[in-house]
């Protein structure tokens, strides 16, 4: 892999970086950054076997991956509109911090990768039964959720609300 360009190397290009872990309100607010996602599932734990380089060139063990983020929005008569990344802190801590970041306005759709293949399949049942506490109109599971979870997500909640994502696709709310 490539390393990830350092701080300076992206100011001399003439980017302006933000580096914090406190969540972040986007273009007037209309778009909501988070800060670190509280793990408070017993069932989601990361990836046991990832690592991080740290800062004096050595790895070491990163099985939380705190730095993993998601962006919200709400959507006037609809409620709120989860991206995640990969979901590596788990969808439903995904969720349950959007919803308390946001005063339990209700969740309409979760969109993005869930993390639910290989390693992390063992925790698909229990994934599954604890979104359904969210009543999602929408469940967009992309890339790395994983066919078996996808199989699980359209048994649960049927082809109306699951919508497996693809590149090209557009979404209207």
């Amino acid at each position: 892999m490539k390393d990830v360009p350092s701080i300076e190397a992206l100011t001399a290009r003439g980017a302006h970086v933000t580096c914090t872990t406190e969540p972040q309100c986007l273009l007037d607010d209309m778009f909501y950054l988070s800060g670190e996602i509280p793990r408070v599932t017993p069932f989601e734990r990361g990836l046991p076997a990832h690592y991080q380089q740290a800062a004096d060139g050595n790895w070491m063990p990163d099985p939380l991956l705190m730095d993993e983020r998601f962006l919200m929005v709400k959507v006037e008569g609809k409620g709120l509109i989860v991206f995640t990344a990969c979901s590596h802190a788990g969808v439903v801590n995904v969720m349950k911090h959007a919803r308390e970041c946001a005063a339990n306005t209700p969740i309409h759709v979760v969109m993005g990768g869930f993390h639910l293949a290989g390693a992390n399949e063992k925790i698909i049942p229990d994934t599954v039964q604890a979104m359904s506490e969210f009543k999602l109109r929408t469940i967009a599971a992309g890339h790395c959720t994983g066919w078996r979870a996808v199989g699980a997500l359209a048994n649960a909640f049927g082809d109306t609300v699951l919508d497996p994502l693809a590149v090209g696709k557009r979404y209207t709310f």
